[in-house]
């Protein structure tokens, strides 16, 4: 019978180390630190990808929001393509947030900003003419019903909303953008995800 090893604190401290990335977003090249606990730290998971690959570039002086952003690739993408739009990263959790703040930081990217927020909640007050998630899989139609709600009103007339979700999801996207935006296009069905849009329309 084998003897369980204890953990060594030498293999503690490896894991404490920031998983460095060097990656190409938005054809902009970009270095991005992340940790364990944080989404998909080790690498740009499918979903964020095939979001990256379809995604406008903002226009110059528009304001775009990551909604989720973890440690910052979708938003910190769309601040490198467009230097002249503001982009506000969010996130619930504070240690996503820190991360993205840092990462912003390290690439230069004066145009970006980090806030601690349950949702849209910590940027209610502001306007944007984009709205981008990877949206959280697990968090319950109820925060879904409250995102979608808080990002119809965000947007200025024409604004654009983008999530991307696991396939299983499609269909409720489907319907549920229909009801808040009266508008609905699947941009992309992939083998796990799919591209979702819809455009606000005038009051």
């Amino acid at each position: 019978m084998t003897t369980p090893q204890p953990i060594r604190a030498a293999d503690i401290a490896a894991l404490r180390k920031d998983l460095v990335q060097q990656v190409h977003l938005m054809d902009q090249a970009l270095t991005l630190h992340a940790t364990w606990g944080l989404f998909s730290p080790r690498e740009i998971d499918d979903g964020t990808r095939l979001l990256l690959e379809l995604l406008p570039v903002p226009e110059a002086g528009s304001t775009a929001v990551d909604l989720g952003c973890g440690y910052g690739p979708i938003g910190l993408a769309l601040a490198k393509a467009q230097p002249a739009a503001q982009v506000i990263l969010l996130d619930k959790d504070f240690v996503a947030c820190d991360y993205a703040r840092a990462n912003a930081a390290r690439n230069g990217l004066n145009n970006a900003t980090v806030l601690l927020s349950n949702g849209l909640d910590g940027a209610r007050d502001r306007k944007a003419q984009l709205i981008v998630s990877n949206v959280p899989a697990k968090v319950g139609k109820e925060l879904w019903s409250i995102m979608l709600f808080d990002a119809w009103r965000m947007l200025e007339p024409g604004g654009e909303l983008w999530f991307v979700s696991i396939n299983g999801l499609r269909d409720y996207f489907k319907r549920t953008f229909k009801e808040q935006f009266g508008h609905y296009e699947k941009v992309k069905q992939g083998r796990d995800y799919t591209v979702h849009r819809a455009i606000r329309g005038a009051d």
